[in-house]
């Protein structure tokens, strides 16, 4: 295990047992939600579902293609906010 697996083990270890760690995700899904993101991913299921057509989508079909879309949205969204995001983004990155 390389060190920085070490590192993110350790953070993540003493995140879950301060209780900080489930804190953090709901505090992210409150902001996500806020800002629309939650809506947009919504719409472009719908709008995914349209273009292939309802009996030719299947779940792992909506997933492949809205999972880049939703990481890439939630990084800008969190960045443009504040700094405080913008750290909070950098401390979710050791939880993975």
């Amino acid at each position: 295990m390389s060190k920085d697996s070490q590192m993110r083990a350790a953070i993540n270890q003493k995140l879950i047992e301060m209780g900080e760690r489930e804190r953090l995700k709901e505090l992210l899904r409150a902001k996500l939600v806020e800002c629309g993101w939650k809506d947009q991913l919504k719409a472009h299921c719908k709008d995914v579902i349209r273009e292939k057509g309802l009996e030719h989508v299947t779940v792992e079909d909506l997933v492949t293609e809205v999972t880049p879309k939703g990481r890439g949205r939630v990084q800008t969204l969190i960045c443009s906010k504040t700094t405080q995001f913008c750290t909070l983004k950098q401390d979710l990155r050791l939880l993975k």
